[in-house]
């Protein structure tokens, strides 16, 4: 009865670790689906084939299980100093030992997307699911939008009476923090297409040390479940496309800036790419998998520092003399300069026109406004101020911020010039203190911050919790 008990504990633990390749040492969730030897032996499909075709000229088929028949095959194969391996002298315990394996991943519980490719939604449709978590860039909005409806209706039908729908890539680009990569990943949580977000500052050229052109697509196989089929309809979102620009009065070979925007005009154009399959880089022991881009959907964001100046130069050169000409100092005051961008002030920026032109569209998000930065903070549905009144309402204790409190929030946020990432920053500063205190007093039921003490020249307003009291007993005096 006790050996029925350890061996029922010895299956347990083993099957909290992957299975690892005898040969090239790869587990399981990379390799794929193991083959299962005798001794307790794993391989993966790859070695097992490469194995199958080196001795393609025996009966393999009962070769591994029949060890009198392996014996005989090597006595008589004729060929010296090579030998079949005999694999019964490997043990089940003695394979791999359990601080070498990896323990199997736990399956994440996938949250089911918004919208389903049968059923393909409006741009509007799209639109108002974005308004739910992004404040303005109402045009950034409309654009995201559009494309990725067509993109829908591309995967859907494909072609349309011979004429094949081409792709229109996305350049996104606007100061830091105004939300260009959060759009993108509020869309994946919306979409049901494979989307991947990688970053360029890694890229460099084939042969130098940083990852290949071809790793942005080996995410995206990744992120289809290594899946050709869905990956070749899916989704890439390049950030910081900007560090790739030519660099300036350089004599040295361009590694990681004009030579990454040539290699990557395949990508962006449509061409048959071989992505290595559940690694980041090509080597031997990897299988390689051919992905064809055309209907990929490519959208580049960045913050392109410096192009506001490039855009002034650009405006003042066509200032005139006269009554009627524009002050220089015209544009210094604009706050949505960045949307007078055009395909010139990119190319002297650092990009190529070849890369440039494959990305069609070009939509620059404005910088946010002090009203923008009140709305971020209490209007979408994961906004920063519900997250704190959540994390406060399970001590049972009310959080509450005045529309003094908000706007003092948004003047520093302005100050700090990093977008809405500067609200989080701030709210914590100030929320440390009633943080650490609330906890002590189970008497506190209602917390409110007003503008005073964000500004500090005060304290949050602290109300205690109120009881009900017991009605007091009438007297004789209390009726007089």
């Amino acid at each position: 009865m006790s050996d029925n008990i350890d061996n029922r504990d010895d299956v347990k633990k083993e099957n909290e670790y992957e299975d690892v390749c005898f040969m090239c040492r790869r587990p399981e969730s990379k390799a794929g689906k193991m083959f299962h030897l005798p001794n307790g032996i794993c391989v993966c499909d790859d070695c097992m084939h490469k194995t199958m075709d080196t001795v393609s000229q025996f009966d393999y088929q009962n070769l591994l299980n029949n060890p009198t028949l392996m014996n005989e095959l090597n006595k008589n194969s004729g060929m010296p100093n090579i030998g079949f391996v005999d694999m019964s002298g490997f043990s089940g315990n003695d394979g791999i030992p359990n601080s070498q394996k990896i323990k199997k991943k736990k399956e994440e519980t996938k949250i089911k997307p918004e919208f389903n490719i049968d059923n393909i939604p409006a741009p509007h449709k799209i639109k108002e699911k974005l308004d739910d978590y992004i404040i303005g860039q109402e045009q950034a909005k409309k654009i995201i939008s559009v494309a990725v409806y067509n993109h829908y209706k591309r995967v859907k039908t494909g072609t349309m009476d011979d004429i094949e729908i081409e792709k229109s890539n996305i350049l996104m680009l606007g100061p830091t923090g105004s939300g260009k990569t959060y759009l993108v990943k509020t869309l994946a949580r919306l979409l049901d297409v494979p989307l991947a977000i990688t970053d360029a500052t890694s890229l460099t050229e084939a042969g130098y040390i940083g990852d290949d052109i071809e790793s942005v697509v080996s995410k995206l196989l990744a992120a289809a479940d290594n899946d050709i089929e869905r990956a070749q309809q899916g989704i890439i979102f390049i950030d910081e496309i900007d560090k790739i620009a030519k660099k300036k009065n350089t004599t040295s070979r361009d590694v990681s800036g004009e030579s990454v925007q040539q290699g990557m005009l395949k990508l962006l154009e449509g061409a048959d790419v071989e992505v290595p399959v559940g690694a980041s880089s090509k080597n031997a022991m990897v299988p390689l998998a051919t992905v064809n881009t055309r209907n990929i959907l490519f959208i580049c964001g960045g913050a392109f520092p410096d192009m506001v100046e490039i855009i002034k130069q650009r405006l003042n050169k066509q200032t005139s003399i006269g009554f009627d000409a524009d002050l220089k100092d015209k544009w210094d005051s604009d706050p949505d300069l960045i949307t007078k961008v055009t395909v010139d002030d990119l190319k002297k920026f650092g990009m190529i026109p070849e890369f440039l032109g494959r990305l069609p569209i070009i939509c620059a998000l404005k910088g946010l406004s002090k009203e923008m930065l009140v709305q971020i903070l209490k209007e979408p549905k994961n906004a920063i101020l519900k997250q704190y009144q959540k994390l406060l309402a399970l001590d049972e204790v009310d959080l509450e911020f005045d529309d003094d409190a908000l706007e003092a929030i948004a003047e520093k946020a302005l100050e700090k010039d990093t977008g809405a990432r500067a609200l989080r920053a701030i709210i914590e500063e100030f929320m440390l203190d009633i943080m650490y205190e609330i906890p002590k007093d189970e008497n506190i039921g209602r917390v409110t911050i007003t503008g005073d003490y964000i500004r500090g020249n005060g304290g949050p307003r602290i109300e205690i919790r109120r009881e009900e009291m017991p009605k007091a007993i009438p007297t004789k005096a209390a009726e007089e």
